[in-house]
């Protein structure tokens, strides 16, 4: 499948709407309180920009209706455990949801010894740290092994280019991030909603790895979750046929591959200091066919692109064209 270059929605500046906030992925706009919606509500809109050393990349073909269309498929199956910020769908890149005051904590959950970056398990595992988040992890773990049961490591969410620093329990409450009683609700959810996400997971042949989650407080203090569940931006996944041959090499397991650009760039330049080089449009396509790939494998649904209007933009507009001002 390819998706031409007017088949890309780059971005979502609408003048017409009011207070917009434009961040690496996702444009939104703020409407304001009315009798049905005290709180607020909040457009966003996910671009199909791909974005990674703090800087956009390129757009990849349907990106944006992917991550929306599976974060979708997750809210409806998990509102029972906790509620979210979604009101409505009116286009497959956009949600319009509740506005929410995001707890400054982030949730990341982790049923394995996995991961890169320097706040991951296995990276301070292998430093040899074994008390970490305020859990005690075994001696004896190997790379990507599950882990006895899965964990909580929350960070410290980051403002104005810091980074996130990891948290405890005890620090959270000291620090007075969240209450006790917040604390509780948002580590049970956390909990709760993964759990759910690996049985369905398996389910499709997939193992849902580690993940973190948004909360925010409405107007009325009441605990949702915002932002995007289980997709695989947000997630990490493994093939679950290949993990064992994987594991048993100490090899990585195999996984829906998004870091084919992240990989292209950074063997050519230095990307957080220099100009990024135009990246080619097959690793585009490729890119793309491994969103709708991973689509496809974790809802057990075919992906069918919307190819209305002359373009993404102009589909956006007209499905939002209720809230200009």
């Amino acid at each position: 499948m390819t998706g031409g270059p007017m088949r890309v929605l780059a971005q979502a500046r609408i003048p017409e709407l009011p207070n917009p906030y434009f961040g690496k992925v996702r444009d939104c706009y703020d409407l304001a309180p009315d009798a049905a919606n005290p709180g607020g509500r909040r457009i966003l809109i996910a671009s199909d920009r791909i974005s990674a050393f703090d800087r956009i990349l390129a757009a990849i073909p349907f990106k944006g209706q992917v991550l929306t269309q599976i974060a979708r498929f997750w809210f409806e199956r998990t509102a029972d455990i906790i509620p979210n910020h979604v009101l409505s769908y009116p286009d497959p890149n956009v949600v319009i949801g509740k506005r929410l005051t995001i707890l400054p904590v982030e949730v990341v959950v982790r049923g394995y010894l996995a991961g890169t970056t320097s706040t991951s398990v296995l990276t301070q595992y292998k430093k040899g740290v074994r008390q970490m988040y305020g859990h005690t992890l075994p001696d004896g773990l190997r790379d990507n092994e599950v882990l006895p049961e899965a964990i909580i490591t929350p960070t410290s969410k980051a403002f104005d280019g810091a980074h996130d620093e990891p948290l405890t329990q005890s620090q959270i409450i000291a620090q007075g991030l969240l209450t006790q009683a917040q604390w509780d609700e948002v580590s049970a959810a956390a909990l709760a909603l993964f759990a759910r996400g690996q049985k369905m997971a398996a389910e499709r042949g997939l193992i849902l790895v580690d993940t973190k989650y948004e909360f925010g407080t409405d107007h009325t203090g009441r605990i949702l979750i915002a932002d995007e569940i289980h997709t695989p931006d947000s997630s990490r996944y493994w093939i679950a046929s290949g993990y064992e041959a994987a594991f048993a090499a100490g090899t990585r397991p195999p996984s829906f591959d998004k870091d084919v650009i992240r990989s292209w760039v950074a063997e050519r330049c230095d990307p957080y200091r220099d100009e990024i080089p135009e990246i080619p449009a097959e690793m585009i396509e490729a890119t793309s066919k491994v969103y709708i790939q991973a689509y496809e494998a974790i809802t057990g649904q075919t992906f069918v692109p919307d190819l209305s209007g002359a373009t993404p933009l102009d589909r956006v507009r007209t499905a939002l064209a209720p809230f200009f001002a």
